[in-house]
């Protein structure tokens, strides 16, 4: 390509650009917050009936079952455990146990001849008559109703006070309201209640659709089998119509744990949020099966979810940020390191994550230079020995792209793996090492993602080696793609698929085509950063080149709400790339914004480049996606939703394995005609509440199918948006975190 001078361009863009940037009104304070996370036990014995769970005030947790008393054995975060036989207190185990309940934190049980306990030194022990007993409630002061499911009695001062029925309805439940001292009695036709001191019984409401009860701050919620409807409690009339805006109106149970109230139901377990939406729990992501028996007080403020399949504890830790960012950090390390890069480990079985490899990837580079740009504003903001340990690794990774295929030109490889793991030819070749295969094929993706963070090692990390190795690698690429007419050129001597800057490609696509906008807002972003640190003319050439000449900054500028589907006249290829809106190319421009703002070659194009990078925020907005609301900080944005990042960084899970997440079914989500957009309902999702996803996916895509197969590594997904908002400023150093609060 021949150099060109462009001097009346670039007198009309006069003015050099500083790299800096204003600074956002918002900040977000790290305080702490309330972190869930599941440790699941499975039940291995699938003709096992699990009917009920209780824990006491030394965390012992039993389950009770329709082989007797189970224990959960050996589970931890990320690696279940099991249900067993519990055989610690065998006086009590040898029982006929047919309920247990706890009283002031102390199991109590119920068999078929009396109401007993191994608290209080064994005292209690009240013989009942009722050989089928096997409902029990706990009262006021030692008291209890009991049931065989027709018969009901009271037991009071350590005998039978008072025996009655329902009038020939049969007893579901019984649940105790502390407040009015009255036991609420789910009957197979009604609801009734029962006073202790009056000895009565009194009917509230018919019904035969009822399935579960509980008192709750002076209302009784009744779950049915399509929703749920409020009593209230003083005067037991029914407040309002049945409720059915809930993940799920098919309640199962209903219980109130640590002052919240939560419903289980045949597809998860629900619980009642103050704004009247729903914290959703399914899938084995949480829960051993999805069909929920009970739901009781555990441990340390956790919440024991007794499923058919099995039990979940449920706990609730406080941290900050900072500390969650800590844990990723581990995650990262311990098992997502392969060769320098950011791998997924895939091939999992039932997401145990010991039974997988770490897997390449066609995006190696991409997702190892988020990593590694994430590492980087660690390194920036905290001064890290370790991180900087972490930045040299991965940047040796991403160099030996470079180095490590035959070409020698400043062609980057996809990947490269040790010979013999590929078991295809395509795209895979050998090295000039026997002993290493490289991946050709490198898309636009890698691209930017080495561009973006070697610019920031190259401005942000002090350490001399470091530095010129990043910029060695940003003007060994550059050079490959200007000396090549804007293309990435492979191994057959031809452009790769996706590798392809040059106007003829880029400007053949109509405006309205997404990939004209993003092919040129990223060419512009690498040759500025390849001028800024190199300062070699032929970068600044190339860029004014395709602005001017070439229409590049009308590109780039074009309004997001401009991009669509192809006309029907356009080509084929204009066609297929347009048929929706492609979030990998939304990860392309927020990557390449930090070169595109930052090392802007003027104030002019500066001024251009914000307000391109905040129409684009405006557009994603819905999807409220952490990194995009971060990375707007860039261009000194005033607003960039950071209630929303914040809230994105909070929800995203701990546990990153990719299990089925199906949210299609809820009853709770309001959905929207088909669009370009793929947006399916009106509001997103929480990330705990979804699949997993990459920052190159569709956040309103409401179904995964995985099955636990693969653990996503936080490298990319998590740690560069936290780590970005720290060193711009948007998100604070953390405040102490207290050990565990309520939820």
């Amino acid at each position: 390509m021949k150099k060109v001078t462009l001097l009346g361009f670039m007198i009309a863009l006069l003015f050099c650009s500083k790299i800096s940037f204003a600074q956002t009104t918002e900040k977000h304070l790290d305080k702490p917050f309330i972190q869930d996370f599941s440790v699941k036990y499975t039940l291995e014995d699938h003709a096992v009936i699990l009917k009920n769970v209780a824990a006491d005030h030394n965390g012992y947790i039993q389950i009770l079952s329709s082989k007797g008393l189970l224990r959960p054995r050996n589970g931890q975060f990320l690696f279940p455990g099991t249900l067993v036989t519990d055989r610690q207190d065998r006086p009590t185990s040898d029982k006929h146990i047919s309920g247990i309940a706890t009283f002031q934190d102390q199991l109590v049980y119920l068999d078929d001849k009396a109401v007993f306990s191994n608290a209080w030194a064994g005292k209690l022990f009240v013989k009942h008559e009722l050989p089928g007993a096997n409902i029990l409630t706990v009262g006021k002061d030692f008291g209890f109703l009991i049931s065989d499911g027709k018969v009901l009695k009271l037991i009071s001062n350590s005998q039978v006070a008072w025996e009655g029925s329902l009038s020939g309805e049969s007893v579901k439940e019984i649940k105790f309201d502390a407040k009015s001292n009255l036991y609420w009695i789910l009957g197979s036709a009604s609801i009734q209640v029962f006073s202790p001191n009056k000895k009565q019984l009194t009917k509230v409401i018919e019904g035969t659709n009822f399935s579960c009860l509980a008192p709750v701050a002076g209302k009784v919620f009744v779950g049915t089998k399509d929703g749920y409807l409020e009593l209230d409690a003083k005067t037991q009339k029914q407040l309002g119509g049945i409720h059915q805006k809930m993940p799920w109106t098919e309640i199962t149970s209903a219980n109130e744990v640590n002052g919240e109230l939560w419903f289980g139901s045949t597809y998860g377990a629900m619980m009642l949020r103050p704004d009247g939406k729903f914290n959703y729990f399914t899938s084995k992501r949480w829960l051993p099966s999805d069909t929920i028996v009970s739901i009781t007080k555990g441990p340390e403020h956790s919440v024991l979810v007794l499923t058919n399949g099995g039990m979940a504890q449920i706990s609730f830790k406080s941290m900050t940020l900072e500390e969650k960012a800590m844990y990723y950090e581990k995650q990262v390390r311990d098992r997502h390191i392969r060769l320098g890069f950011n791998a997924t480990i895939s091939g999992m079985t039932n997401g145990d994550v010991t039974t997988g490899s770490l897997e390449n990837s066609d995006n190696d580079g991409l997702w190892t230079t988020m990593y590694l740009a994430g590492e980087t504003f660690r390194y920036a903001v905290t001064k890290s020995d370790e991180a900087l340990q972490y930045v040299r690794e991965s940047l040796d990774a991403i160099e030996r792209l470079y180095t490590i295929n035959p070409l020698h030109n400043g062609f980057p490889s996809r990947s490269f793996e040790r010979a013999g793991y590929n078991k295809t030819s395509e795209p895979w070749r050998a090295t000039e090492d026997p002993e290493w295969d490289w991946k050709s094929t490198t898309s636009s993706d890698e691209a930017i993602g080495h561009i973006f963070a070697c610019g920031a090692i190259a401005e942000l990390v002090p350490d001399p080696a470091l530095k010129k190795q990043a910029i060695t690698i940003i003007d060994t690429l550059m050079s490959h793609v200007v000396k090549n007419d804007f293309y990435m050129i492979d191994w057959n001597g031809k452009p790769t698929q996706w590798g392809k800057w040059n106007p003829e490609y880029v400007n053949a696509r109509p405006k309205i085509v997404g990939d004209r906008k993003i092919n040129s807002s990223n060419i512009i972003a690498m040759l500025q950063t390849a001028w800024h640190f190199t300062k070699k003319p032929k970068y600044k050439d190339a860029a004014f080149l395709l602005m001017k000449k070439h229409g590049y900054l009308e590109n780039l500028m074009q309004p997001m709400k401009g991009i669509g589907m192809a006309p029907k006249d356009a080509d084929g290829l204009s066609q297929r790339l347009s048929s929706e809106w492609n979030h990998s190319d939304d990860e392309m421009y927020f990557c390449g914004y930090w070169g595109l703002y930052r090392y802007a070659l003027n104030d002019t194009l500066k001024a251009k480049y914000k307000e391109a990078i905040i129409d684009h925020w405006e557009i994603e907005r819905p999807e409220k996606e952490g990194l995009w609301n971060i990375m707007t900080a860039i261009a000194g944005a005033k607003k960039i939703d950071l209630n929303e990042a914040v809230w994105y960084l909070q929800r995203y899970p701990l546990d990153m394995i990719n299990w089925t997440v199906v949210a299609s079914h809820r009853k709770d989500i309001e959905k929207v005609a088909p669009n370009f957009r793929n947006q399916t309902i009106t509001e997103v999702l929480p990330p705990d509440e979804l699949p997993l996803f990459r920052h190159n996916e569709n956040r309103f895509n409401l179904e995964g199918h995985d099955d636990g197969s693969s653990e996503l590594s936080a490298g990319d997904i998590w740690l560069l948006p936290y780590w970005i908002g720290r060193y711009l400023n948007v998100i604070g150093a953390p405040e102490k975190a207290a050990a565990v609060v309520k939820k």
